[in-house]
């Protein structure tokens, strides 16, 4: 096999995400004439095919697969040998590749801003997904760093906690539920109750609630999307168990309250890991130490509606919050 340069395999890479040459090409700010060159030259270099033409589209071959494989790693190599030399010239550069389950979105932008601020260099990589699909990720090393609930049992991780994470049944203020001084589970068992979808932070919360009660879990109805599940509560459709975190704007609106019911809201941890099998970048372990030193601070600011809710529907001589139990 003959050489290869860095945009020959670049370019495979796109067109491999892509399946197309002409989106490559706009993803390179270079002509589709240009990428098709790189992949010839590529090909003469690995002395077989790597693309596919099939309809309107491109797939890779057995062995366009294998050289994806490869290019990833090569890349990626080169990327942290770049980020090692600027830190040695004390700049904290590079791609910071983070998972986050869908409810972290509401509190990591603020971080985000304040980390690349003060690092200008840093690029950042967020992929949103369920538990799931953000623990597939971790385990595929398709991203550094991770922020979620509970660290996973399947995964080997070095986790650390940096925050609470408030969780609870809200309804509408016009729901019915809210004339009544005191809710329990039973009440909601007879409710539209909305969830998240299987594999989501706040599903296992709720089934866990209900296993640990003795009840069964009515599901009224799932949806994948927390947005969606906040509309149909302020259209009083439904009660929800949801993140306090993606419910401040509706609090401080007036459009969703806390059911006043014992137990409720329940508090877990956010916890921000990484791998222990796999070597962390610089600017990933500098974002971890970040969200590790500032993380409570940079919450707990955002949980000011929050707190105002839970003091004025708890129930008498009771405190504000729950720790879930594990």
């Amino acid at each position: 096999m003959y050489h290869a340069s860095f945009k020959q395999l670049q370019a495979l890479l796109l067109v491999a995400r892509h399946e197309s040459v002409s989106r490559a090409a706009d993803a390179l700010h270079v002509t589709q004439p240009a990428v098709s060159l790189q992949l010839r030259m590529l090909e003469e270099a690995a002395g077989t095919p790597l693309t596919r033409r099939v309809g309107r589209g491109i797939q890779l071959t057995a062995a366009g697969e294998v050289m994806v494989s490869f290019a990833e790693r090569i890349l990626g190599i080169w990327e942290e040998a770049a980020d090692e030399i600027a830190a040695l010239k004390g700049v904290i550069s590079g791609t910071l590749r983070i998972g986050a389950i869908t409810t972290a979105e509401y509190i990591l932008p603020p971080m985000l801003v304040k980390f690349t601020t003060e690092r200008p260099d840093v690029r950042i990589k967020l992929k949103v997904g369920n538990r799931n699909e953000i623990v597939s990720m971790l385990a595929k090393h398709e991203v550094d760093l991770a922020i979620m609930g509970t660290p996973p049992h399947e995964l080997r991780t070095n986790a650390s906690r940096f925050a609470r994470h408030p969780m609870a049944f809200v309804a509408s203020p016009n729901h019915p539920l809210m004339n009544r001084k005191r809710i329990t589970l039973a009440d909601i068992m007879e409710t539209n109750l909305l969830v998240r979808e299987r594999g989501s932070g706040t599903r296992t919360a709720v089934e866990r609630i209900f296993k640990e009660a003795g009840y069964p879990l009515r599901i009224g109805s799932e949806l994948s999307s927390n947005e969606a599940i906040k509309r149909m509560v302020v259209a009083g459709l439904g009660v929800a168990f949801l993140s306090m975190h993606a419910c401040m704007l509706e609090f401080e609106a007036g459009l969703v309250r806390m059911l006043p019911m014992q137990g409720n809201p329940v508090e877990a941890d956010w916890y921000v890991m990484h791998l222990i099998d796999k070597p962390v970048p610089i600017v990933a372990a500098a974002f971890q130490d970040f969200v590790i030193e500032s993380g409570q601070a940079e919450v707990r600011a955002q949980l000011s509606a929050f707190h105002k809710e839970a003091v004025k529907t708890r129930p008498r001589n009771e405190k504000a919050t729950v720790t879930a139990r594990r």
